[in-house]
């Protein structure tokens, strides 16, 4: 459990940061796509970024989670029938 606390708290301490970084800057940026540019406040720029580097790094740690949960799946299926054998 105290894992999970210190976890919210740097993830809160992190956002504090970003938010405190984001409405500092707070001037037009110039955004360049690949068909034109674009004048952002860099405040969106930010938290644009966060944002998408959130879902990022999720979606990695989702795909491990569910790759592992299926491992574990099919090693509990072995170990229950070597278990079976024994008997």
């Amino acid at each position: 459990m105290k894992r999970l606390q210190w976890f919210v708290i740097l993830g809160i301490v992190f956002t504090v940061i970003v938010a405190v970084f984001a409405v500092v800057n707070v001037d037009d940026v110039a955004v360049n796509y690949v068909f034109g540019t674009a004048h952002w406040p860099l405040i969106l720029v930010i938290l644009g970024s966060v944002v998408m580097g959130g879902v990022i790094v999720g979606s990695a740690l989702a795909v491990r989670v569910i790759h592992l949960s299926k491992e574990l799946k099919k090693l509990r299926k072995e170990t229950d029938r070597e278990e079976g054998l024994h008997e």
